[in-house]
C-alpha cells in the first residue's frame, strides 16, 4: 500500500532535552516541574482517514469529507488495535506519545520559542478550533506548522496519548514509570479540537477520558 510507504517521510525526529512542564495559571497543569527526554520521532501530521483505512479496511469517522481529514470517533482502545497492525504492516514500533513527549513537541522541542499554541500565539494561524473551524474538521496540515514542522497539535481533533490519569502529576519522578503509576484507566488527551475555545488548545492543557470512549472530536497522531 503506497500510503504505508510514506508514514517513515512523516516522522519527524525531536531531539531530546528538558523543559519546565506544565503551567502556573491552570491547577490541572500544576506544578510546573523539569522534565528530560532522549530522542523520539513523532509524526508530521494526524492520523489520516486514508491512513486508518489502509490499515484497518474501514473509516470510522464522523466527517467523512475527504480521505486528508483526520480520522475520528477513534476510542483509546480502538488507536491500540490501529497501532498493532501498523507495527505489523510495517515492522516498525509505532505507538501513541507519552503525554511529555507531546507536550514537548508541542512547545517546539530545542527550538522553541515559548508560544502559548503550538507554532505561534495567534491560534488562528496554526490550528482548527472553534473560531476558524465552522463547526468540523479540515484536512490535516492545512495550518502553519510549530517550530519542528509539525501540523495540528493545536485543534482539528484532540489527540490520544499513551498516559493513564497520573496519580501525582506534583511528581516529577512520575515520568519514567508513566505506566505504573496512575489513579484510573482514563487516558490523557492533549492538543483540542475543532469544538472548542482557544483555552483547550493551549500546549499545557490536559484532559483525559475513558479508553473506550468514542467522540467525533478524537483522533491520534503516531510517536516512533
Amino acid at each position: 500500500m503506497e500510503i504505508l510507504k510514506t508514514i517513515a517521510d512523516h516522522m519527524v525526529l525531536v531531539q531530546g532535552g528538558s523543559f519546565l512542564m506544565g503551567c502556573k495559571d491552570y491547577p490541572r497543569e500544576h506544578p510546573v516541574h523539569s522534565v528530560t527526554l532522549p530522542d523520539f520521532h513523532i509524526s508530521k501530521y494526524q492520523v489520516t482517514q486514508a491512513l486508518w483505512l489502509a490499515v484497518m479496511g474501514e473509516n470510522p469517522s464522523h466527517f467523512q469529507t475527504s480521505p486528508e481529514h483526520p480520522v475520528d470517533s477513534v476510542s483509546w482502545n480502538m488507536a491500540q488495535e490501529f497501532l498493532h497492525k501498523l507495527r505489523e504492516l510495517t515492522g516498525e514500533k509505532y505507538r501513541l506519545p507519552r503525554e511529555n513527549e507531546w507536550e514537548y513537541a508541542a512547545r517546539g522541542g530545542n527550538l522553541s520559542k515559548g508560544y502559548k499554541f503550538a507554532g505561534s500565539d495567534d491560534l488562528a494561524q496554526i490550528a482548527w478550533y472553534n473560531g476558524t473551524s465552522g463547526f468540523i474538521t479540515h484536512p490535516v496540515g492545512g495550518k502553519a506548522p510549530n517550530e519542528l514542522g509539525i501540523h495540528d497539535l493545536c485543534g482539528n481533533v484532540w489527540e490520544w496519548c499513551a498516559d493513564r490519569v497520573p496519580k501525582d502529576y506534583e511528581d516529577p519522578e512520575r515520568i519514567p514509570a508513566w505506566e505504573q503509576n496512575a489513579s484510573s484507566n482514563d487516558r490523557m488527551l492533549r492538543g483540542g479540537s475543532y469544538i472548542n475555545y482557544a483555552v483547550f488548545c493551549r500546549n499545557t492543557y490536559r484532559w483525559e477520558d475513558r479508553p473506550d470512549n468514542v467522540e467525533n472530536y478524537i483522533g491520534l497522531r503516531i510517536a516512533l
